[in-house]
């Protein structure tokens, strides 16, 4: 049973698998670093450890953000948008962030644009 504040559960409002997505930001620089997914309890972990936790879709359980690589986020902010269906995690990133070893997710490519 999860911990979560009653106050803030009832502004989330979850996808089927009671997931809601989380942005996860550099606090300093506003770089986009990795998207991913809180369940209730994840999301308390995060609030109260000050470390980011996440649901793993794969594993089918709860992960904390640099456990085994020492790649840690150290949570500065949390910010819910105006819908309630996605966080928004400010943390202070140590090493890379993306399990591929770039410093984002999103350093790998860029979409090209259509003309029309």
């Amino acid at each position: 049973m999860t911990s979560l504040a009653p106050d803030i559960a009832d502004r989330l409002k979850r996808d089927a698998q009671g997931l809601v997505a989380a942005v996860v930001q550099q606090h300093d620089t506003g770089e986009v670093l990795m998207v991913g997914w809180m369940d209730d309890e994840a999301l308390h972990r995060t609030l109260t450890t000050g470390r980011t936790t996440f649901w793993s879709r794969s594993r089918q359980e709860l992960w904390v953000k640099g456990e085994t690589s020492g790649h840690r986020q150290h949570v500065k902010e949390v910010r819910l948008d105006c819908d309630g269906d996605t966080l928004l995690v400010k943390v202070d990133q140590e090493g890379p962030a993306c399990h591929t070893g770039d410093r984002t997710c999103f350093d790998a490519s860029t979409l090209p644009l259509s003309d029309g």
